[in-house]
C-alpha cells in the first residue's frame, strides 16, 4: 500500500499513539458522524471493562464503524476488508487507528493472530459477523471466525444489534446502538459444532438487539429502553 502521508510524517502529530489520535477523532470526527447521523446507544456498560472482548454486530451501512467507535470507550480494533486499505488516504487512516486488515474470503491467520493477540492483551475488537452489509434490512447469515477469536482466547462475546440500515449522506435518519449483556462460550467445544453452536447463540441476540435499536430509533431515540437500559452519551475522552 503507497503510503505518502506516512512518509511524509503526518503520524508524528500525534507521536504515534493510536490513543491521541483516537482523543483527536473524538473531538474532530465524531461530531461531525453524529450530526450526519443523529444516533443514540444503549448497554454501553455492558462492555467488560476488566478483560478483552469481542464486539460482535451485524452490518448495514458506512457509518457502522464511525458510530460504534463514536459510543465504546477507548481504541475499538475493527476487522475490515482488506481492499479498503488500497484506497489512497483511506488506507492510511485505517491503519493509524489500528483496524485490522483482513482477506474475506479466505483463511487469514495474520489477521486472526492480531486479532487474538489484542484481545488477550485486554481490548475490545469489533468483527462484523454476517461478514458483509446486508442489502435487504435484516441481519444475515453470520461466519463464525469472529466468534472463534473469543472462543480460543477464553474471552466474551458482546452482541450488539446496529439499527443503520437506509442510512446515506442524503438520507440523515436516526440510527441506533443496543449493546447485549456479555455472552460466555468457554462450556462449548472449540470445533465445527462448538463454532457453529455459538453462532446460533449469538446470532440470536443480536437479531433480539437489532429489534431493540429499530424500536429506539423509530421511537426518536428515548432516554430508555423498555427495559430500562438507559441511554448513553458518546464518549468524550
Amino acid at each position: 500500500m503507497s503510503a505518502p502521508l506516512t512518509r511524509l510524517g503526518l503520524p508524528k502529530l500525534w507521536k504515534y499513539d493510536k490513543t491521541r489520535l483516537w482523543h483527536f477523532a473524538r473531538h474532530t470526527v465524531v461530531p461531525v458522524v453524529l450530526r450526519l447521523a443523529p444516533s443514540a446507544a444503549y448497554g454501553v456498560e455492558r462492555i467488560p471493562s476488566d478483560r478483552g472482548c469481542v464486539l460482535a454486530a451485524n452490518h448495514f451501512s458506512g457509518i457502522d464503524h464511525p458510530l460504534i467507535g463514536a459510543f465504546v470507550p477507548g481504541i475499538t480494533y475493527f476487522l475490515a476488508k482488506s481492499e479498503l486499505f488500497e484506497v489512497p488516504v483511506l488506507g492510511e487512516a485505517l491503519a493509524w487507528m489500528g483496524v485490522i486488515s483482513i482477506r474475506r474470503g479466505e483463511s487469514d491467520r495474520d489477521a486472526l493472530r492480531i486479532a487474538r493477540q489484542h484481545v488477550h492483551d485486554g481490548d475490545v475488537v469489533c468483527v462484523h459477523i454476517e461478514g458483509t452489509r446486508q442489502r435487504l434490512g435484516y441481519p444475515g447469515p453470520i461466519h463464525t471466525g469472529g466468534l472463534m477469536i473469543a472462543m480460543q482466547e477464553g474471552a466474551p462475546v458482546v452482541p450488539l444489534g446496529l439499527d443503520t440500515f437506509g442510512w446515506s449522506p442524503k438520507n440523515r435518519r436516526r440510527c441506533a446502538l443496543v449493546f447485549g449483556e456479555p455472552i460466555e462460550l468457554d462450556h462449548l467445544s472449540r470445533n465445527r459444532s462448538g463454532y457453529a453452536e455459538a453462532g446460533e447463540l449469538v446470532r440470536e441476540e443480536m437479531v433480539r438487539l437489532w429489534r431493540l435499536a429499530a424500536e429506539a430509533a423509530a421511537a426518536g431515540l428515548p432516554s430508555a429502553l423498555p427495559d430500562g437500559t438507559r441511554r448513553n452519551e458518546p464518549v468524550s475522552d
